[in-house]
């Protein structure tokens, strides 16, 4: 994917956010916008955006959050806020739709903190968004993902973590301690989402392997309760990325979801 950037501003900070078009000669087809995990980028998602715009007969909207890829870094002295999920659903999406030319409800394939985020921009617009697919998302902290998260932190230092990263974001420590620092912090404990999720109208697909080391199912069980409609995939032998573990199974139920009757 060639990526082209887009300049936004948003709180009044400039950012410059690395994108790409995939499939983009399907000018007539469905969008689905990429939203990546806490240590993801456009790069790192390889071939999948591809794969499955070809499947469903899409085309997809790629891209890097601020601090990661080659999109602007994140300065060391900025950290980010508890809410910063809600900021990237409720001011980064619609800023970076309008400067990219996308005027219409699209879908949104977002994973881990990708999920969430596309969780939350459901909730703020929901005239804007034509369905979910969310894989591995959160909707509150657990006790599991705080320990994945510290051993995080202790492989960037003492493992070649640090020099893998690099392969795909030219800021490795601006990606790393933006996700990580946030996520360890006392504060952010009580973060969760589950009453914004009543206000979800479009179909959903949410999708967990059930070896997560991330999240339990108590996270699919919290979004079917709060989005009563949604359809729940949960994979056996499957962790944290289903789109890597398991992509040929994730690719036909997504393109299935997308085509349903039901759903046009």
């Amino acid at each position: 994917m060639e990526p082209a950037y887009a300049d936004i501003v948003v709180a009044g900070r400039p950012q410059r956010l690395e994108y790409a078009w995939v499939c983009a000669a399907r000018a007539d087809a469905p969008v689905i916008v990429f939203l990546h995990e806490g240590l993801g980028s456009l790069a790192m998602w390889k071939g999948f955006p591809q794969a499955l715009c070809t499947a469903a007969g899409a085309r997809g909207l790629v891209f890097s959050r601020y601090g990661y890829g080659r999109s602007m870094s994140r300065p060391a002295t900025e950290k980010w806020p508890v809410e910063f999920m809600h900021e990237q659903a409720e001011q980064v999406l619609p800023a970076l739709f309008a400067c990219v030319g996308l005027n219409r409800p699209a879908w949104l394939y977002g994973h881990s903190d990708g999920g969430s985020i596309a969780l939350l921009h459901a909730a703020a617009f929901p005239e804007r968004v034509a369905g979910l697919v969310v894989v591995a998302a959160h909707v509150f902290v657990e006790d599991v993902s705080v320990a994945s998260i510290e051993a995080a932190r202790a492989a960037y230092v003492g493992t070649d973590l640090r020099q893998r990263l690099a392969r795909y974001h030219a800021d490795p420590d601006s990606a790393f301690h933006g996700w990580n620092d946030i996520w360890l912090d006392p504060a952010f404990r009580g973060w969760n989402i589950e009453d914004c999720l009543p206000r979800i109208r479009c179909p959903v697909l949410a999708v967990q392997g059930e070896d997560d080391e991330y999240g339990t199912m108590a996270q699919m069980d919290a979004i079917g309760r709060g989005v009563p409609h949604a359809r729940l995939l949960k994979l056996a032998a499957c962790g944290h990325s289903p789109h890597r573990d398991q992509p040929e199974r994730v690719i036909a139920a997504v393109a299935d979801f997308l085509r349903a009757p039901a759903l046009r």
